[in-house]
Formats: C-alpha cells, structure tokens, sequence
C-alpha cells in the first residue's frame, strides 16, 4: 500500500499545481541567483561585486523573515504564492534594461529578495492545508525532490541559458517562467475555509508578541526546536560547502574548479531525489525523530570521509578491485568523491524531509508562517558567520582539516541528540 502513497499524492491536483508552481518558482530564483553571479563578474571582473549580490539575497532574510512570516499568517497563503511569483515577475524585468548598472542590479536584486520573504512562510505551510495529514510525509518528499530538482536544473542551465539568451534576454526568460509559477499557483482550488486564514483582519497586529508567542511555542515544544535546529544545521553545512567547494575541488581532488560542481552537485542532487522516493514510499510508520537522527548521522560520516578518498584509493581491497576492473571503471578519488556526494544528498533528504513534515504537525495553521518566518532569519543569521570564517581558517589550516572538524562537529551532534532524547 506504501508503494502507492507517491502516486496517491500526486493524485491531489491542487497538491499537484502546488508542486508544479514551486518548481518553476524555484527554478526562477536559483536560476536568477546563478546568473546574477555570472552577469556581475563578468562586467565588473571583480569578487567584491559579486559578493555584493549575495548580501542583496541575504540582508533581507535577517531584517524580514520574522516579520514576514507574522504577515503570512494573517493573509491567504494561496495569494501570498500568486502576488509573491508576480512581483518577483515585474522586479526582474528592468534587468533586461540595466544589466549593465551594478547599481541597479542591487536593487533589484534586494527587492527581489524581500519578496521571497514573504514567499517562504507560504509555499511549505501550505501543503498541510492541502493533502491529508496520512499523505503529508509523502507530499514533503515530493515537494524537497522538485526544490532540489529545480536548483540541478538552474545550475545546469545558467550557464547555457545566458550563452543562448544573452544577457538581457535572460532576466525576460525569468520574467515569463516567474509567470508561469504564478499561473500554477491560480489553478490550486482548495477549501476557501481551509486556507483563509483564521485570525481576524480587525484583531490589532502586535509584532513583537507574535514574534514573543513564536519564540516561546519553539523553545517549549521539543519537536519543533530539534526540526528548527536540524533544518539550520542542514541548510549551513551546503552553504559552508559552496564556500570551501572550489579550495576542496583544487587542494584534495587535484581538479579544475569548474568540473567541481557537476562532479559534486550531481550526484548529490540524485542521492536527495533517492532518499525523497524512499521516504515519501516506504518509512511513514518509522519516527520521524529516528529517521532526522539517521540523517544526521550519515551526514557527519559522510563528511568525515570526503577529504580522505585517496586513502581509500590506496587501500589494498581497492587496488585488488582495480586489477581486475577494465580501466575505464578503474576506482580514484573522484570516484570516491562521487559515491560520498550522493550519501550526503541522501542523508540530506532524511534532514529535510522529516523535519518539515515535524514543524507542519506540531505548529497550528495560525503559527506555521511564523515560525517558517523564523526559520529563514535564524537560518540567514546563524550562516553569516560560519561562512566568513570558513574561507579563512580553509586558507590557514587547509580544506582538510576544516571539513574533517565539520564532520567530527555534526558526528556529535547527532550523537548528543540521540543521548539527549532516548
């Protein structure tokens, strides 16, 4: 019967054009990220510039994720996704204008950001208002493997995409597919009593005691704070490692920085994708707890191994193998490396998916926003400064010795979480 519930999921059609909104809306910003990278470097040949677009992205998260998901509670979520796709629609389009303004570019580019914002604490808190709660982990596997997917596909595309569309055409390429998310987003019908929501337009907004009653609700729920805490931690580590990606592709595989991320995101892409299909299929009876430990605990291993592939390579069961092994499938490092990006996207889909389905169940339809809300500035503060200090302390100690120290630091964490909640 497990078999099925994917299938069972897809069946529900507003859940459907859900997903299928989220996809081209995701593919839109992470394809717009992409190529705002590339566009500014390559008018301004400086990393400074560059740099200065990531700020655009992330100052927003930090000064609105709280307040925007306080926001989203009060109003339609499925309007929130529709006005959310369209305004980001309208603020890419001068790009196709003043792509060449680095000024102009910030812009947009910070209100772009701002926008999302309020997109974040809708498109996940949605889904338990749309599929029943039997088919919530299952909707969340699906909806993590169209995230992951459509991050695989704008970083593939970037690249193509400006080369077939120049420079100013791709930012009215993004204006049509952000149109085309919120197209998607207006054929979802579902129950007008089901995603209105319940607090009263009259009721007095106070800010700072939502913000208060979020903030209490996590710290006394104990689900919530380790799904919160575990979603974070997650979302770190893959921003730590787009930061020290090229230093590892260059010091420890011994390769062209730009082969590094098809080698490293790939197969990392399929490990998620896997795990999602496993878990949305065959685990809804295991502890969601059970299965975010595992997450972690794979995670951590994995980590701990990346640096250390050609020790492996030269381990005698290896080179055994590769004696008989035709030498086109001859085993290196890179191979190694591969096999290790894959566990760790699978691992990461065990974070992911567990933990999302957790906050969807312990927090009310009225909280939910908020606490999503949270989520995107806790996630925006706490990375700001592990990924500063990364790049230095990989240039003092080497890659090495970093990543080694991040996967000893998420070893115990999943081991003191396992300590701390038998």
């Amino acid at each position: 019967m497990n078999e099925n519930l994917i299938l069972k999921t897809l069946r529900v059609r507003p859940f459907l054009f859900l997903v299928l909104s989220e996809f081209f809306s995701q593919f839109a910003m992470n394809l717009l990220n992409f190529a705002l990278l590339i566009v500014v470097f390559s008018i301004s040949k400086s990393n400074t510039a560059v740099a200065g677009v990531v700020m655009a992205f992330t100052i927003p998260n930090i000064l609105f994720g709280i307040f925007a998901g306080v926001m989203v509670d009060r109003w339609n979520k499925k309007t929130v996704l529709l006005m959310t796709n369209i305004l980001r629609a309208l603020f890419v389009l001068p790009l196709v204008f003043f792509h060449n303004s680095l000024i102009l570019i910030y812009l947009f580019t910070f209100l772009v950001s701002i926008v999302t914002q309020f997109f974040i604490p809708a498109e996940t808190p949605i889904i338990p208002l749309l599929v029943k709660k039997k088919l919530l982990l299952s909707a969340n596997a699906l909806f993590g493997m169209g995230i992951y997917a459509s991050i695989f596909l704008a970083y593939a595309l970037s690249g193509p995409f400006i080369y077939l569309f120049g420079k100013s055409n791709i930012f009215l390429v993004l204006f049509i597919i952000f149109l085309i998310a919120g197209f998607f987003t207006l054929l979802i019908k579902a129950n007008k009593s089901k995603i209105e929501p319940r607090i009263k337009h009259d009721e007095i907004l106070n800010y700072k005691q939502e913000a208060k009653m979020v903030l209490k609700l996590i710290s006394k729920t104990r689900n919530l704070y380790h799904a919160l805490f575990s979603l974070t931690l997650a979302q770190i580590i893959i921003l730590v490692f787009a930061a020290i990606g090229p230093g590892y592709a260059e010091q420890i595989l011994k390769i062209k920085i730009e082969s590094f991320p098809i080698l490293f995101v790939t197969p990392a892409i399929i490990g998620v994708v896997l795990g999602a299909m496993i878990i949305g299929s065959f685990l809804h009876k295991v502890s969601k707890s059970k299965l975010t430990k595992f997450g972690l605990f794979l995670m951590g291993i994995s980590i701990l191994l990346l640096p250390y592939g050609s020790k492996v390579e030269s381990r005698a069961i290896v080179q055994l193998l590769n004696w008989y092994l035709p030498h086109i499938l001859t085993i290196n490092i890179i191979h190694i490396m591969v096999f290790l990006a894959f566990v760790l996207g699978f691992s990461i889909s065990f974070v992911f998916i567990p933990a999302n389905t957790i906050l969807q169940e312990e927090a009310s339809d009225e909280s939910r926003g908020k606490i999503y809300g949270f989520l995107n500035t806790f996630i925006g503060i706490m990375s700001i400064i592990p990924v500063v200090l990364v790049g230095g302390l990989a240039d003092l100690f080497g890659v090495k010795i970093i990543v080694t120290g991040i996967g000893i630091i998420v070893l115990l964490i999943a081991l003191v979480r396992t300590i701390i909640r038998q």
